[in-house]
């Protein structure tokens, strides 16, 4: 009987260390995935300012530190660019 005890125990602790170490890795997972969506979502608005700011003279180029820019800050960061390359 305390043989069955001391092996259920084991599992329990070893499901629970699962449980522990599976928290552990997904959270920084899904911030590396929030900031590669948000990274993508940038590019696209660096392609949509540059489709429009083309007719009026002004691009900005379309590379990962750009996208990484408009990634983090968003508008605020659109912004920031737009009067660096101006």
């Amino acid at each position: 009987m305390g043989l069955d005890l001391s092996i259920f125990l084991t599992y329990a602790g070893a499901v629970l260390l699962i449980f522990i170490f599976g928290r552990l890795f997904v959270w920084p997972l899904k911030i590396i995935l929030k900031l590669a969506v948000n990274s993508l979502i940038g590019g696209i608005v660096i392609v949509i300012i540059n489709t429009i700011g083309a007719g009026l003279g002004f691009l900005i180029p379309l590379n990962m530190l750009n996208a990484l820019i408009l990634g983090i800050l968003g508008l605020p960061g659109a912004i920031l660019l737009l009067i660096l390359y101006l």
